[in-house]
């Protein structure tokens, strides 16, 4: 199985930036992670601050599904949101923190009604999770 988990803006920031929201986990540490816990999934990572590049990763990958966190652009683009909707491959969205109980504007996923599900709220465990979820569908 191929995945390419794409990570938005400010996650080469993760286990520096607000470590009471989104742990201490760094973006490095978490790859990591997943790429001891899934020795049968060949992974490609991207991150990235612009929303171009995030696109552009999603459109041209050759994969067998996808796990995104848009981070920011999650609530604001439609760009990226038309990217998902462009393409076959499965996304599975993935966020650190809750976002619904954060502030207001945090409330409403722009990308999520194009992805095959959401994970929310249960920190870096989200990716694995994402992960689970990918293999029990390739599996079945």
């Amino acid at each position: 199985m191929r995945l390419l988990v794409v990570n938005g803006p400010n996650l080469n920031l993760l286990g520096k930036r607000e470590p009471e929201i989104y742990g201490s986990t760094t973006l490095d540490d978490l790859q990591l992670s997943l790429v001891s816990s899934f020795e049968n999934v060949s992974f490609s990572f991207v991150q990235s601050n612009h929303e171009g590049e995030l696109i552009d990763a999603i459109q041209k990958a050759k994969v067998d599904g996808i796990v995104l966190n848009g981070a920011g652009f999650t609530h604001t683009s439609v760009a990226l949101r038309d990217a998902i909707a462009s393409i076959t491959t499965p996304v599975v969205e993935v966020h650190i923190s809750n976002i619904a109980a954060r502030e207001s504007f945090r409330h409403e996923s722009i990308t999520a009604a194009e992805c095959v599900g959401s994970i929310a709220g249960l920190g870096v465990k989200g990716y694995h999770l994402a992960v689970e979820y990918f293999l029990s569908q390739h599996a079945g």
